[in-house]
C-alpha cells in the first residue's frame, strides 16, 4: 500500500469516526436509544434501538460515496479519445470499479436496516424477526419495508453492473439508477406525514438528491487529491461548480423542512428535534465557509501545481460533513413536536383542510402552494432565460416569439398547480381533469415551441478539453442515442400519449396516485413529459431523430385526437366511479355525487380536445409556410454563391441543375410538339389530296351524258361492281359536253 492510500485510508477514519461520535451523542441527547416502555407493546431491545441508527448512518454514507465514485466517473474526470470513441479514463475505470463495492456495502446496510425496521415497528428483538417469519410477512406490508426493499434491489443491479460497465454512457446511467436508490428511504418517514406534507415530501427529496453528490463528490475528489493522481484542477474545477448549486438546493430544502415540522421558531431550542436541527444548520453554515474557502484560496492553488492545500481542507471539511450526516441520522430518529390542534381525516389525507364550495372566484383565489412544480417552474424559466442571454451576448438573436411560447407554457403550469385548482383538483374529478387536460394537451404545445434544445445547444460551450463531454456534448449524445430514437418515433411517443391516460385511469394506478403525494407528482409528470414527446414530434422545431413531413403530422394529429374524445365519452357513460374509495374519503359536504362529478370531468377530457387541436393546425400552418419560404431563400443563397464563385460544377448547383431539367423537359415537350404539328400539317394535306381527288371524279362523273333512248349496259355504273371500268372516259373519238354537235 503507497502513502497516497495511507493518507486516504487515515481521512476515512478520521470521518467515520467523527459520524459516529456525533451520531452517539445526538441519539442520546435527542432520547431516541431510550428505553420507552408502552403499553401494550413489546420493546425491540437496545440491539435494535442502537443497530437501527447505526445502519442507517452507514447506508446513508454507503450511498453517498457510491453516487460520488459515479459521478466523478461520469463528469468530474474528462473522457479520451476522440469523437465517435469517447471512452473513459483509467482513473474514471477505477472509480466506477470502487462503486461497485461501495454500492454493495449500500445494498448490505439497507438490507440490515430492513431487518432492524421491522423489528423496531413490531416490537419484537432481532433475533426473533430472523428467526421467524415475521420479515417475509412485513416486508411488503410496511411502506418503510417496501423502500428499502426497492434500494437493495437497486443498489445490487448497480453493484454488478458497475464491475463490467466501460462506457461513459453506461456509466451516466448507473448514477442515475443510484440517483433514484437514494429516495425511497426518506420519503417514507417522517415527511410523509408532517402536516404540510406535500412541502415536506419535495423538500426531502430535493435535500436527499442535493447532498448525495455534494458529500461524495467532495470525498472522491479529496481521495484523487490524497492519492496525487492527474487531472485534479479539472475535477475540483467541477466539483466546486456543481458544490455550490447543491449547497443552495440543500440550504432552501432544509429550510423548507424545518418550517414543515417546526412552524413556531421557538422549538428550535424548545424541543430536542429543534436543538438537533439547529445543531445541523451551524454544520451547514461551517461547510459554507469550507466552499468559499476553497474558491478562493486552495482551487487556484491547485491551478498553479500546488494541490496539497486542498487534499488537506477536503480531509477537515469531509469529517464535518460525515458529523452532519450523523446528526441527521440522530435527527431522523428524534419525533418532531406533535401538532398542537387536532388534524382532520381530510387534512391527513390531503394535507390541508376541506375548502369552501367551489366557485370560479376560488378557484382563481385559493392558492395552494406545491413546493415541486415552484421549484420546476423557477429553475425552467430561470434557465432559459440565462441562455437567451447568453446568446445576447454573444450578439446571436433569439425570437422573441419562441421565448413569449415559453413563459406563455411555465404561466399555465403555474395556473393548474399553484391556484385553486390545485386546491380542489384532489377533492373533485372534474377539476382534476383540468388540470390535466392542460398538463398534457396545452402547456407542452407552448414549451415544445419555445425550442429548449435548440437554446441549449446553441448556448452551451464546448467542452474545454478535446474529446472530452460537456454539457453541451452529452445533451448532443441523448439526442442521437438509441433510446431517444426509439421513444422519440412517431409511433412511440403516440403510444405512450394516447395509452397513458387509459392505463392511469381504468386501473387502480389512479387512486394509488391520489393517495401518495409522491404518486400524484409522478402522475401529474407523466401528464407534461408524455405530452411534450408527443407534441415535440408533431411540432417540435428541436432538433429529433426522425422528423415527419408536413402532410403527416397533419394525418398523426387527426388519427390521435380522436382517443381523448373516445375516452372522454367513456367516462361519461361510467356506471360505477373511479378511485372510490379516495373520493369516498374525500367527498366535500357541498359537492354533488362522486360519479355525476365524474361525468362532468368526462364532458370536460370531450371538449377540451378541441382547444389543442385547433392552436396545433395554426402553428403547423405557420411552420409549414416559413419552412418552404426558408427553402426557398437557402436555395437562393445556395445558387448565387454558385454564380459568384464561377469555379462551381454546375452539377454542385441543386438550383441551376433543377432548372436545366426543367429546360430540358420543355426541350422535349417543345420537340414534340413540332412532330406533332408536322404528323398533323402532313395528314391533313393527304386529306386534302384525297378530298380533291374525290371531287375530281365527281366532276368528270356529273359531265359525261347518257345517250338518249338507251341505257347503258349493265345498268346503272353502282351495279357494275367495277369502279374503274364505270369512271374511266371512253376510248371513241367523241366530243365531250358543249363540244358535240347537235343532232339534226
Amino acid at each position: 500500500m503507497n502513502s497516497g492510500s495511507l493518507r486516504v485510508l487515515r481521512a476515512a477514519a478520521v470521518a467515520a469516526a467523527a459520524s459516529v461520535a456525533v451520531l452517539v451523542a445526538g441519539l442520546v441527547l435527542g432520547g431516541s436509544v431510550a428505553e420507552k416502555v408502552i403499553p401494550g407493546l413489546g420493546d425491540a431491545g437496545a440491539v435494535t434501538r442502537w443497530g437501527l441508527p447505526v445502519s442507517r448512518l452507514v447506508m446513508d454514507l454507503g450511498a453517498a460515496l457510491t453516487v460520488g465514485a459515479l459521478l466523478a466517473a461520469a463528469a468530474l474526470l474528462p473522457l479520451e479519445g476522440r469523437r465517435g470513441d469517447v471512452r473513459l479514463s483509467g482513473d474514471a475505470t477505477g472509480y466506477l470499479r470502487a462503486a461497485s463495492w461501495l454500492a454493495a456495502a449500500w445494498a448490505a446496510a439497507a438490507a440490515a436496516n430492513l431487518v432492524f425496521t421491522v423489528a423496531d415497528v413490531l416490537g419484537e428483538p432481532v433475533g426473533e424477526i430472523i428467526t421467524g417469519s415475521e420479515l417475509s410477512s412485513y416486508v411488503g406490508q410496511l411502506p418503510q419495508g417496501t423502500a428499502l426493499m426497492l434500494v437493495v434491489l437497486l443498489t445490487v443491479v448497480v453493484a454488478l453492473l458497475a464491475r463490467t460497465t466501460t462506457t461513459p454512457a453506461a456509466a451516466f446511467g448507473l448514477l442515475a439508477l443510484a440517483g433514484i436508490a437514494l429516495l425511497p428511504p426518506p420519503l417514507t418517514g417522517h415527511s410523509a406525514s408532517a402536516a404540510n406534507h406535500s412541502v415536506a415530501v419535495t423538500g426531502v427529496a430535493l435535500h436527499v438528491a442535493a447532498i448525495a453528490p455534494w458529500v461524495g463528490g467532495l470525498a472522491v475528489v479529496g481521495a484523487h487529491a490524497l492519492r496525487g493522481r492527474a487531472r485534479l484542477d479539472v475535477m475540483a474545477g467541477r466539483f466546486s461548480r456543481m458544490a455550490l448549486w447543491c449547497y443552495v438546493v440543500v440550504g432552501a430544502s432544509g429550510l423548507v423542512n424545518v418550517i414543515a415540522r417546526l412552524p413556531d421558531p421557538a422549538e428550535l431550542l424548545s424541543t430536542d428535534y429543534g436543538r438537533l436541527a439547529l445543531g445541523k444548520i451551524i454544520a451547514f453554515a461551517a461547510l459554507g465557509w469550507f466552499g468559499w474557502w476553497h474558491r478562493e484560496r486552495t482551487l487556484p492553488a491547485v491551478s498553479a501545481g500546488k494541490p496539497w492545500a486542498f487534499a488537506r481542507l477536503a480531509a477537515v471539511e469531509a469529517a464535518v460533513m460525515a458529523a452532519a450526516m450523523g446528526l441527521a441520522v440522530a435527527l431522523a430518529r428524534t419525533a418532531p413536536p406533535a401538532p398542537t390542534a387536532e388534524e382532520s381525516a381530510v387534512k391527513a389525507l390531503i394535507g390541508y383542510d376541506m375548502p369552501p364550495q367551489v366557485n370560479p372566484g376560488r378557484l382563481a383565489s385559493l392558492w395552494q402552494f406545491d413546493l415541486f412544480f415552484a421549484v420546476l417552474v423557477i429553475v425552467l424559466g430561470g434557465v432559459y432565460l440565462a441562455g437567451v442571454v447568453r446568446l445576447r451576448r454573444r450578439g446571436d438573436a433569439w425570437p422573441l416569439g419562441r421565448t413569449a411560447a415559453w413563459f406563455t407554457g411555465l404561466i399555465t403550469i403555474v395556473l393548474v398547480t399553484e391556484t385553486g385548482v390545485a386546491k380542489y383538483a384532489p377533492i373533485l374529478f372534474s377539476v382534476h381533469m383540468v388540470q390535466h387536460m392542460v398538463l398534457n394537451m396545452l402547456t407542452p404545445i407552448f414549451l415544445v415551441v419555445g425550442a429548449p434544445v435548440t437554446l441549449a445547444l446553441r448556448a452551451f460551450k464546448p467542452a474545454r478539453v478535446r474529446g472530452d463531454r460537456g454539457p453541451r456534448e452529452w445533451l448532443t449524445a441523448a439526442l442521437h442515442s438509441r433510446f431517444t430514437a426509439l421513444i422519440a418515433h412517431p409511433a412511440v411517443a403516440t403510444v405512450i400519449f394516447v395509452a397513458g391516460t387509459f392505463v392511469l385511469y381504468f386501473t387502480p394506478l389512479f387512486e394509488s396516485a391520489m393517495r401518495n403525494h409522491l404518486g400524484h407528482i409522478a402522475m401529474t409528470a407523466h401528464f407534461l413529459l408524455a405530452g411534450s414527446l408527443f407534441f415535440w414530434v408533431l411540432l417540435g422545431v428541436d432538433p429529433a431523430p426522425k422528423r415527419l413531413p408536413y402532410p403527416g403530422r397533419l394525418l398523426l394529429l387527426f388519427v390521435t385526437m380522436p382517443f381523448h374524445a373516445f375516452f372522454g365519452i367513456a367516462l361519461m357513460n361510467l356506471s360505477q366511479p373511479l378511485a372510490r374509495g379516495w373520493y369516498a374519503a374525500v367527498d366535500p359536504a357541498w359537492g354533488t355525487s362522486v360519479l355525476k362529478d365524474q361525468h362532468t370531468g368526462g364532458a370536460i377530457a370531450w371538449a377540451f380536445g378541441e382547444i389543442p387541436t385547433f392552436i396545433v393546425l395554426i402553428v403547423l400552418a405557420f411552420q409549414w409556410y416559413f419552412d418552404d419560404q426558408r427553402q426557398a431563400r437557402r436555395e437562393d443563397r445556395k445558387a448565387d454563391r454558385a454564380e459568384a464563385r464561377g469555379d462551381g460544377r454546375p452539377e454542385d448547383d441543386e438550383l441551376a441543375v433543377y432548372n436545366a431539367r426543367l429546360a430540358k423537359l420543355a426541350e422535349k415537350d417543345e420537340k414534340a410538339r413540332e412532330d406533332e404539328r408536322t404528323r398533323r400539317s402532313a395528314d391533313a394535306a393527304g386529306k386534302a389530296a384525297a378530298k380533291a381527288g374525290k371531287a375530281e371524279k365527281a366532276a368528270a362523273k356529273t359531265a359525261k351524258p347518257a345517250k338518249p333512248g338507251k341505257t347503258p349496259k349493265g345498268g346503272d355504273v353502282g351495279e357494275t361492281g367495277e369502279a374503274g371500268e364505270a369512271d374511266a372516259p371512253d376510248d371513241r373519238d367523241e366530243p365531250a359536253g358543249d363540244e358535240r354537235a347537235p343532232k339534226s
